[in-house]
């Protein structure tokens, strides 16, 4: 029998959790080994461990855990999450104040990056425990957090300066297991019975977009970098049409025949966007600048500011090429490994997350579903 790989825990969960015993620490002497909180995503109750919490002086206290993503090829594994606890003022507006600190990343406005899931996770544990007429200062700290955003994909989406506390859920998946392949094949089983229509996403951003827009959240499902066996499982089952949408620097790899995204697996990015660059008519000067651009984003701005700066649509013809050659190239592949049809469409965004475009058939498919909700 498949053992299924060990899932983990997101950063807002030890960050939560380092809160909840920097928050006990002020109000009790006693060591703090480990707290209880609520997931709220799932609604579900764990413990986490503790290794430090101390109170540094009166009314202020720290307490430190360590990121555990469980089976995962996770960079964040082990480190050190602290939260630096101090009673609020009374010119405070709200009862509890989150700020990130040392190591958590910065949105394009400054703010810190929390997202609505870790916000939403650190309040509805903290304000329970808040004696009456209190207020609290929270400020999570990632000490680690400036060096390992180096070696993430955090720049592309607008997070500068450390790591974000994203994720909708507080249960890490490994999606980088590949005992994890299975899980989505159920998952995807199990979809398949309620829609004949669905939205594969690779990670949360794709996810978060997708029901901003208005699609129904059980259509989606999740794929991690699995999308070429995603996909042909889905030919299997019967799904009639698959939309997939994501992050174009991922994404267009599909362009280019390479149906497994993980960057450990297989790149070729650049090489695939100046290949289509040159396809359209992109002038040949400009093709060596845009291989030689470290990543697919600062391809896409190279393209736009070329727009800019020359009146050309050379960024709209290039990215529809891409779009149109990842419908193609994925529904050759689905034959190729199940001797079935599927229609294939795809909308691609950027850092911003604001979509770049949508291949025709993935405008069709985006359009029924989002009427449908």
């Amino acid at each position: 029998m498949l053992t299924p790989p060990r899932a983990g825990y997101t950063l807002p969960v030890f960050a939560c959790a380092a809160a909840i015993a920097a928050l006990q620490k002020l109000q009790d002497p006693n060591p703090v080994l480990s707290v209880f909180l609520n997931l709220v995503e799932p609604d579900e109750r764990v413990e986490i461990a503790i290794e430090q919490a101390v109170c540094l002086q009166p009314g202020v206290s720290l307490a430190i855990t360590r990121s555990d993503p469980g089976d995962n090829l996770d960079l964040t594994r082990n480190t050190p999450i602290w939260a630096l606890v101090e009673w609020g003022t009374a010119e405070q507006t709200d009862a509890i104040a989150l700020q990130g600190g040392e190591g958590v990343g910065r949105l394009a406005d400054g703010q810190a990056a929390f997202y609505a899931y870790a916000k939403r996770l650190l309040l509805e544990n903290l304000l329970p425990l808040l004696p009456p007429g209190k207020k609290l200062r929270v400020t999570v700290i990632l000490p680690e957090g400036r060096q390992l955003a180096k070696r993430t994909s955090n720049e592309a989406f607008g997070v500068v300066e450390g790591l974000s506390l994203l994720g909708t859920s507080g249960i890490s998946q490994p999606l980088s297991a590949p005992g994890q392949l299975e899980l989505y094949r159920a998952d995807l089983k199990q979809k398949q019975t309620q829609f004949n229509e669905l939205i594969f996403c690779i990670g949360e951003n794709g996810l978060d977009l997708a029901q901003q827009l208005g699609v129904e959240p059980n259509r989606l499902v999740k794929t991690a970098n699995w999308l070429g066996p995603m996909l042909v499982e889905a030919a299997l089952q019967g799904v009639q049409s698959i939309l997939l949408f994501g992050y174009h620097g991922k994404l267009l790899k599909l362009a280019g025949g390479i149906f497994h995204t993980h960057h450990y697996v297989a790149d070729g990015r650049m090489e695939i966007l100046t290949a289509h660059c040159a396809k359209v008519g992109v002038p040949t000067a400009d093709l060596p600048i845009i291989f030689a651009v470290p990543t697919a984003e600062d391809g896409l701005k190279y393209l736009r500011n070329l727009d800019a700066n020359s009146g050309t649509t050379w960024t709209e013809q290039v990215y529809g090429e891409l779009a149109e050659a990842i419908d193609h190239r994925s529904q050759i592949y689905i034959h190729a490994h199940s001797d079935r049809a599927l229609t294939v469409g795809s909308v691609l965004f950027d850092r911003h997350r604001n979509i770049i475009v949508a291949s025709k058939t993935g405008a069709g498919l985006l359009k029924r579903l989002i009427e449908s909700g």
